[in-house]
C-alpha cells in the first residue's frame, strides 16, 4: 500500500550519519544523497522507501517499523542505533501482546521519532 516515507529532520547531516548506521543491519543503505539539497533516500538497493529531508518544520513524534529479515538483525539495529545516538524505547524480544512471533525493537531517532524493526517469523 505504501511507497515511500518522507521524515523532515531539524539536522540533516547528524540524521545522515545516524540513519545510515542504524539501517544497515535491516539492509537499508542510503541511496540517492543530495547534500546540497539535504535530502536522502534508503532501502535496498535500487528500492527507496524511507526518505529524509532537512526542514525547519520537525516530523518527530512519527512511528515507522521496519521490516528485518531475522531476529539477528532486530537486535543488530538497537545496537547500531543505539551507538548512533537513538535513545532506548524498547529492547529487542517478543511482543506476544501483539502477535506470538511478533519480534521487535525500538528506538527514539535523534529528530525524536519512534523507529521500530520488527520481524513476524519464527525463531
Amino acid at each position: 500500500m505504501i511507497d515511500h516515507i518522507s521524515l523532515r529532520v531539524p539536522n540533516f547531516k547528524e540524521s545522515l550519519s545516524f540513519y545510515t548506521a542504524a539501517l544497515e543491519p535491516l539492509g537499508y543503505i542510503p541511496q540517492y544523497v543530495d547534500e546540497a539539497g539535504k535530502s536522502a533516500g534508503f532501502g535496498p538497493k535500487d528500492d527507496v522507501r524511507l526518505w529524509i529531508a532537512e526542514s525547519n518544520a520537525a516530523s518527530g513524534g512519527v512511528h515507522i517499523a521496519l521490516k528485518s529479515p531475522n531476529r539477528a538483525a532486530v537486535g543488530a539495529f538497537h545496537a547500531a542505533a543505539l551507538k548512533a545516538g537513538a535513545k532506548d524505547h524498547g529492547k529487542p524480544g517478543l511482543r506476544p501482546d501483539y502477535h506470538a512471533n511478533y519480534y521487535a525493537a525500538f528506538v527514539i531517532d535523534p529528530s525524536g521519532n519512534n523507529l521500530e524493526a520488527v520481524t513476524q517469523d519464527p525463531a
